[in-house]
């Protein structure tokens, strides 16, 4: 390994080049993201392997509010509102609202603000583990936050995909959420990234996660890693209606179908 004060990947040093560090190794060091993409097939084995998933800040304490008695499934699919807890109110067919760009409509405003925040770092972290990439004003760049990344996201939603926003979105909705995110101790903060796992756990649905990335899909076209969540938006679309095929969710190997997404 190049020295820590040196690029990892090119090894140029300060002061010719500025240096950042890995998010989650401190001691390995980059120039810039062309050379952190570059050396990721090299160090994506030791980082990962530090915690066994994305590199992360301290995590704010996460809902503690039990789930209802009338929505404490682990599914999202069938006639239960989803999520279980994490929200105001869950909402009914969620892959069903997905597929019609409606997903986030019909919510209420914090829990709107919340769930393109999650959507924004699940992304960022699925594209640092499947593909190495860390934007340099990210969490997984070396960044105090992602701030600025998730104002790239949500200008990429209003201009690409507008219509996946509630009606009631205008400049100051896009200000109030990006300043939830930049507010301190509390779930839905830009200076902490997530993995699946935490969701999973501060939503109590186990498909949660994937509603988030079929979202992110839908706003930026494609998903991390070059695979595709329309085949299995499809199948839980089909179980949402009553139309099972035989399979419930619980029996689907999600890692094959959606890439070995973490």
């Amino acid at each position: 390994m190049s020295s820590s004060t040196a690029c990892a990947s090119c090894s140029k040093s300060p002061p010719e080049v500025k240096l950042k560090h890995c998010a989650k190794c401190p001691e390995v060091k980059y120039c810039g993201r062309v050379c952190q993409t570059a050396h990721w097939p090299a160090h994506r084995a030791v980082c990962v392997g530090q915690t066994g998933g994305t590199p992360r800040t301290s995590v704010p304490p996460r809902s503690s509010a039990p789930p209802s008695s009338s929505s404490s499934s682990s599914s999202s699919s069938g006639g239960k509102l989803s999520p279980a807890k994490g929200v105001k109110k869950g909402i009914a067919s969620p892959f069903t609202q997905l597929d019609k760009g409606t997903w986030l409509h019909n919510r209420a405003e914090a829990d709107v603000y919340a769930l393109l925040i999650d959507a924004y770092r699940l992304r960022a972290a699925d594209m640092y583990n499947l593909e190495g990439e860390a934007e340099e004003d990210s969490i997984q760049g070396g960044a105090a936050d992602g701030l600025r990344g998730f104002q790239r996201f949500l200008g990429r939603v209003a201009a690409a995909r507008p219509a996946l926003l509630p009606p009631w979105w205008d400049a100051s909705k896009k200000t109030a959420c990006e300043d939830l995110g930049m507010r301190a101790g509390q779930w839905s903060s830009l200076r902490a990234a997530v993995e699946k796992s935490d969701l999973i756990e501060h939503y109590g649905d186990s498909q949660f996660p994937m509603q988030l990335r079929m979202f992110a899909e839908a706003v930026y076209g494609k998903a991390p890693g070059g695979s595709s969540g329309s085949m299995m938006k499809a199948m839980m679309m089909a179980m949402e209606s009553g139309d099972t095929g035989g399979y419930e969710a619980t029996n689907i190997d999600l890692s094959k179908i959606l890439g070995q997404r973490r």
